[in-house]
């Protein structure tokens, strides 16, 4: 039996994010992983903030994960939502999230717009 001070393993890998979700989550967000991995192939994996996600050149891109009732996009930017907001108009979205069923993923297109955006931020945030 685990102790109250012991922790469970944090995942250190997406597979590893991926791995105890059910499998209608799991789906959905191994779809989404494989929209930003062709939006940005040059963004590597990490875990941030305990959320599956990417970075580019060392910045946060955006990061993924399952809720007890939705799966979620982190554009790691409240900017991008603001400026796509009629795009994400279908979606529950909060100041730095976009929440969505996992029956019902998002766009490819979405996925691509948000991320290219994402990469203009960070690109003009280093000059």
């Amino acid at each position: 039996m685990k102790r109250a001070t012991e922790r469970s393993a944090r995942p250190t890998t997406i597979d590893e994010y991926l791995a105890p979700l059910s499998a209608d989550k799991r789906a959905a967000l191994q779809k989404l992983r494989k929209q930003i991995q062709a939006a940005a192939p040059k963004a590597e994996e990490c875990i941030s903030y305990g959320l599956a996600a990417f970075r580019l050149e060392g910045r946060p891109l955006v990061a993924f994960g399952a809720g007890a009732r939705h799966c979620a996009l982190y554009p790691m930017s409240a900017a991008t939502i603001v400026a796509h907001a009629d795009d994400l108009a279908a979606y529950e979205t909060s100041k730095g999230t976009i929440r969505f069923a996992a029956s019902k993923p998002l766009p490819a297109a979405l996925v691509r717009k948000l991320v290219k955006a994402r990469i203009a931020e960070n690109a003009a945030r280093r000059k």
